[in-house]
């Protein structure tokens, strides 16, 4: 029996006759059968895959086979602009058979909500933020609402993962399991990752239905690649342009100064430019996708906005600023264009550096032998662990450390806490303020209050907080601009740097509490550290690709003759030192500078143990180390690195603590301070540090 014979004949008569489908995909027919069998489900499909189809016809069909009472669906999205992309689509679908969808999110009118609470929709769309506020707030009654709730489709999962918003958006879908008659149903729309089965896992939660991987071959589809090495960024928008006229093209860029420069850049006559990124308003964004829909001779320019899902048509051409950090964003970002029928998957690099051209070369190989990288698995989430405990008091108005704890027990995100780690916490927060226990129930303390209770406890609706901007100024106190808190609080003094205004700056200090960052002139080829709009860590496996570029002698057809030469060059004075040197040192009787090609978070690890043991200065960036220091030597740095060699150091808890304890005080998240210091170091060293990575490169090298 067929899948579609299973749907209820109205949502059949609705698909055939209202979408003019003459027949469903693979992945509808494979991810349908698995939910109708009531099995929780991760659907692998390209961009434009029909992966919205393959969830919501089958959800749909048993919200028409059995009516709910209340909410019977959830749909759940990373991003407002998601969501709106959405409404009409998930609109129509339910519409079309008699149902009805409600968008809960910031933009939503008060009197909407009330509207949907006193009659709900059967379909809820909504962020985990949004979720967040309706489990808090009193005038909501969940109870009520969610008392019927059978499905939960969570859009670009892979988004969520390993995140503090996934360990956010588990907690709440485990605290709805409670107000739910069902074993609530899980569905994850998401690319291809390489652990699809960790992902599986994870989305479960503590359902006991079955899961499975939906995941169809895929025909080998033609792909089409260009390089450009570029002399200055000012023409990346002219290439654009000429290559762009007449066309639909889609132009990401890593951070929103550098799309609006480009979109700047590419404003005449000639072509129609649009910008879309988070700071766009929703009026904005809408109009500027139905012009961009109709229209022949037009450019989005646009940050990962337009990377998770948001349809905005066809498209003839992707351009790519410099290089995305991961394979998985390069497939996603050229996997906009070659839908239609007769054309091809493209994306044209546009690369102010040679790195970068190395870089995109490396993505490109990688995902040619179909390697992407698998999604982090987190089991000690405790800024979220404190963000649920204080929201869980707000909820129920008091609750039991021992009601709180079985609830953030069942989050897979919390799994690798215990239960004394967590008492612990309970009573390290009383003590400082954050909780206050009567009766046996705890409640928030007058100190979170004073921090999170502004704008009726706005700042505890999500995990993450609404952007600040910091001013930069130089040493002479004169103005550079802005950068936002995310960005700022990943700087270290005296040891980051970053780009403004189109030159590299050194951070001299930060002032948290006048929101200033004083910085003076990065030394002259010195690279910018942290570049864009958040730290870009490359991954091991990207820059190991990156070091087989240049030790190898391949031509590379995609690369135009400005970036072959480049390579060339590249490849002549370092290619035969990562050839012919087991330890790649070189020393310039100054710096020895130690290509690992291991990666962000690796070379900060062997950071830190190189200072620890040496007293050298080490300065990392995804490729290499440079240490200058008194006694320096190639001979020097080997005698040091010998006993870091041995697994057992890297093992040692003594080893790990202290190089936590060496890594500054990063502010990750907003509750990270809530922490008894031990935890909040933890935090900072897991973002940071990579202890089984730093030993498996001391073993290779």
């Amino acid at each position: 029996m067929s899948v579609f014979s299973r749907f209820p004949e109205r949502l059949q008569h609705a698909i055939a006759h209202e979408l003019g489908f003459a027949s469903l995909r693979p992945v509808q027919e494979l991810a349908g059968e698995a939910i109708l069998d009531g099995k929780n489900a991760v659907v692998l499909a390209p961009t434009a895959g029909g992966k919205t189809e393959a969830s919501m016809f089958p959800v749909i069909a048993g919200l028409v086979a059995a009516p709910p009472s209340g909410v019977g669906a959830l749909y759940v999205a990373p991003i407002k602009a998601l969501l709106n992309n959405q409404e009409v689509r998930l609109g129509k679908y339910t519409e079309m058979v008699g149902l009805r969808r409600f968008v809960w999110h910031g933009d939503a009118q008060q009197s909407q909500k009330a509207a949907f609470i006193r009659e709900p929709a059967e379909l809820l769309m909504t962020t985990p933020e949004s979720l967040e506020v309706m489990l808090m707030s009193p005038r909501v009654p969940v109870q009520t609402l969610f008392k019927d709730l059978r499905y939960v489709v969570i859009d670009e999962i892979h988004a969520f993962a390993g995140t503090d918003r996934g360990a956010h958006l588990m907690s709440v879908i485990e605290r709805l399991r409670d107000l739910s008659e069902h074993d609530v149903q899980r569905i994850g729309l998401s690319a291809t990752v390489g652990n699809p089965e960790q992902l599986a896992h994870w989305i479960a939660g503590t359902s006991k239905r079955e899961n499975v991987l939906v995941d169809p071959p895929r025909p080998k589809a033609e792909r089409r690649i260009a390089i450009y090495l570029r002399e200055d960024i000012t023409d990346f928008g002219r290439t654009a342009v000429r290559e762009g006229k007449g066309k639909k093209s889609l132009f990401f860029c890593q951070s929103r100064a550098l799309t609006e420069t480009v979109a700047d850049q590419m404003r005449d006559d000639s072509i129609e430019v649009f910008v879309h990124h988070g700071s766009v308003s929703k009026e904005e964004r809408e109009a500027a996708e139905e012009r961009f829909a109709t229209g022949t001779n037009a450019c989005i320019v646009a940050t990962s906005t337009l990377e998770l899902g948001i349809d905005v048509g066809g498209l003839d051409l992707t351009f790519q600023a410099n290089a995305p950090s991961t394979v998985s964003s390069f497939l996603q970002r050229m996997g906009r264009t070659g839908r239609r029928e007769g054309t091809v998957a493209n994306m044209t690099f546009l690369c102010e550096d040679t790195v970068y051209v190395v870089q995109d070369v490396a993505l490109v190989l990688l995902a040619a032998r179909g390697w992407v990288e698998s999604v982090k698995v987190e089991t000690r989430c405790w800024p979220v662990l404190v963000h649920q405990m204080l929201a869980m008091t707000q909820q129920y108005g008091g609750i039991s450390a021992e009601r709180c704890w079985l609830m953030l027990e069942r989050v897979p995100d919390f799994h690798g806490i215990g239960k004394d780690e967590y008492l612990e916490l309970v009573e390290h927060m009383k003590r400082e303020g954050y909780l206050f226990e009567a009766g046996g129930l705890l409640s928030m303390g007058q100190k979170a209050e004073k921090v999170f209770g502004k704008k009726n406890f706005l700042e505890l609706y999500a995990v993450f907080s609404t952007p600040q901007l910091y001013k930069v100024q130089t040493e002479s106190k004169r103005d550079l601009g802005s950068l936002e808190q995310a960005f700022v609080d990943r700087l270290v003094d005296e040891m980051s740097t970053f780009l403004l205004g189109g030159r590299a700056w050194l951070v001299v200090a930060v002032n948290h509490d006048e929101r200033l960052v004083r910085v003076r002139p990065a030394p002259r080829g010195k690279k910018p550290s942290w570049g864009g709009y958040i730290p870009q860590f490359l991954g091991f496996a990207v820059c190991q690709e990156m070091k087989a570029v240049l030790t190898s002698d391949e031509d590379y057809p995609f690369l135009d003759a400005t970036a072959k030469v480049a390579l060339a060059e590249w490849r002549g004075d370092l290619g035969q030192l990562l050839r012919d040197t087991r330890d790649t040192l070189q020393f310039d009787g100054d710096t020895v500078t130690w290509w690992t090609f291991a990666g962000g978070r690796i070379n900060q690890t062997l950071k830190y143990a190189l200072e620890w043991k040496s007293g050298w200065k080490v300065v990392p960036d995804n490729f290499a180390l440079k240490i200058q220091g008194n006694g320096l030597s190639p001979e020097a740095v080997l005698e040091i690195l010998t006993p870091l060699r041995a697994p057992e150091f890297w093992k040692s808890a003594d080893t790990r603590q202290k190089l936590r304890s060496l890594v500054p005080e990063y502010r990750l998240s907003k509750f990270q301070h809530v922490l008894p210091d031990a935890w909040q170091t933890e935090v900072v060293g897991a973002y940071l540090l990579d202890f089984d990575g730093a030993a498996s490169t001391l073993a290779l090298a």
